[in-house]
């Protein structure tokens, strides 16, 4: 499975952002995808989550500022955030969780960098 992140940038508090990730490759035992995020000099956090059948799961900083959503035609999942705040300054991972005869397995994308400028 690869995972092909895009839509990161600098943006201005207040504004808002919409991250997109492209999975490609042996996908179909894709069950969950999402983010996560890794700010400098602090331990990588889980974003939000969606899983294939449409739940979805966020991280407090982020409920209510956050959208994670899934085209599994396009094995495409997007991640809108407003209200951006400077403490949303981070690298931001795609992630896919696949199943495999009861086994799973995680994938990360290669990151795209968000920037919150106040």
């Amino acid at each position: 499975v690869q995972l092909q992140a895009s839509g990161g940038g600098t943006v201005q508090a207040g504004e808002s952002l919409r991250l997109s990730c492209a999975a490609s490759g042996n996908i179909f035992n894709i069950n969950v995808m999402g983010w996560d995020r890794q700010a400098p000099g602090k331990q990588r956090e889980l974003v939000a989550t969606i899983a294939r059948g449409g739940n979805t799961n966020y991280t407090d900083s982020v409920k209510g500022r956050a959208t994670i959503s899934r085209d599994n035609a396009k094995n495409t999942v997007y991640l809108e955030m407003n209200s951006l705040k400077p403490e949303d300054t981070a690298v931001y991972y795609c992630t896919a969780r696949a199943t495999v005869n009861g086994r799973e397995f995680d994938y990360w994308g290669q990151g795209t960098q968000v920037t919150v400028s106040s």
